[in-house]
């Protein structure tokens, strides 16, 4: 089994293998590529989005800097904005909605390492060789939600559809759809309702107005 495969299985793999070395490189390089254009590049970007990630749907914008590690394990979503400083460790698969908004600094880790300091250091694989080994949980955002700046997300979370992620949380477990969660480890402080509609807070709506459906 080839050491992606692995990635895939959730089992142990070896990150040093030159397969993926040669994966990371690639994108680590395409990664300084975008970081040194112009925000009205817009064509250039998003040609090189096309080159780092797995699925760039129409309308991403990403400020950047970005820092993708695999990229090609990376889909987002249409119509998605991303602030600056976004950092995707995407060894599994990482997965954005549809018509999702990122604070800056929001960073996603999906590879998980032995907790023991001897393990972490080495193990031996199936032919009896030393090496260091990790392992990675996948990361599923839904459509439609909103991660505050400083917004951590931790291997093997989901994260529903509608969502609203408060600045600074640490997401440790699977946030269930259209909750308003907080905190680290981030928790569900409520469901978000209708009542959450801007036209209840009238002094900020100012003379703008509610689209009705």
């Amino acid at each position: 089994m080839r050491e992606e495969e692995k990635i895939a299985a959730g089992i142990l793999f070896s990150p040093a293998d030159p397969e993926l070395v040669a994966i990371k490189l690639r994108t680590h390089n395409l990664n300084v590529d975008y970081n040194q254009t112009y925000e009205d590049e817009t064509e250039k970007r998003q040609a090189i989005l096309n080159e780092i990630l797995g699925e760039a749907g129409e309308g991403l914008f990403i400020q950047g800097p970005i820092t993708f590690h695999y990229g090609k394990h990376t889909k987002i979503g249409k119509r998605v904005f991303i602030n600056f400083n976004l950092t995707i460790q995407d060894d599994a698969e990482v997965t954005i909605g549809d018509d999702c908004n990122f604070g800056p600094n929001v960073t996603i880790v999906t590879p998980v390492h032995p907790l023991l300091p001897d393990e972490r250091k080495a193990l031996l694989t199936a032919s009896g060789e030393k090496k260091h080994l990790c392992y990675a949980r996948p990361v599923h955002i839904g459509k439609d939600c909103w991660l505050g700046a400083s917004v951590t997300i931790c291997p093997g979370v989901t994260i529903g559809d509608n969502c609203v992620i408060g600045a600074g949380s640490v997401v440790t477990r699977d946030i269930p759809e259209g909750c308003f969660a907080a905190g680290n480890p981030c928790r569900v402080i409520r469901k978000l309702s209708e009542q959450d509609s801007m036209k209840y807070q009238p002094q900020i709506l100012a003379d703008n107005r509610i689209i009705e459906p």
